[in-house]
């Protein structure tokens, strides 16, 4: 048995959570709601203030399946709840961030700034001018609008330039060495 996909989730107090025909699961809860259609195969109860989600068979495809389904709802009632965030920082000399309104405008030595717009349901936020953190009440989007922020410059190994995770270790190379 998939030991995560067995654990039961414990549904905070206000939250509420409905499971419609074709495994269509949404949660309300005080940030916000989210829904998303799981894999129809498994089978998802509601007991009391508990949800278990049981597989069919023993296939393979049904034990990956298994764990993965109980964690999607189990990041949903958490994003309800708590909410998700990442921190990136920028790293450089003359590299910085700022905020205006709803676009988020990054100095990274390029000719041009660039320019983001926060998508629906993110919110960023720039703690001086070098931390950006990203908000959101879905674990996907966060993580994805993230990335796409570290895109934009990812750090380099020589002198860790670009924007990087808070908790990302940058493997460090040396340099070049003059000739003697």
């Amino acid at each position: 048995m998939s030991r995560i996909g067995r654990m039961p989730i414990a549904i905070p107090a206000g939250v509420t959570v409905d499971i419609a025909e074709n495994n269509k699961v949404t949660v309300k809860g005080p940030k916000g709601t989210l829904e998303r259609v799981l894999p129809s195969e498994m089978e998802i109860k509601m007991e009391g203030e508990q949800i278990t989600v049981s597989r069919p068979n023993d296939l393979k495809k049904m034990k990956s399946l298994h764990g993965l389904t109980r964690t999607l709802i189990n990041n949903m009632v958490i994003g309800v709840t708590q909410g998700y965030e990442k921190k990136l920082e920028v790293n450089g000399v003359g590299y910085r961030a700022a905020k205006a309104g709803k676009k988020l405008t990054l100095s990274l030595g390029y000719s041009h700034p660039v320019e983001m717009e926060d998508p629906e349901g993110i919110e960023t936020v720039v703690e001086g001018q070098n931390v950006i953190i990203v908000k959101g009440i879905s674990k996907e989007k966060v993580g994805q609008f993230a990335a796409e922020i570290r895109d934009k410059r990812r750090p380099e190994p020589y002198k860790g330039k670009g924007i990087k995770y808070a908790d990302e270790v940058i493997r460090r190379k040396v340099g070049k060495t003059g000739k003697k």
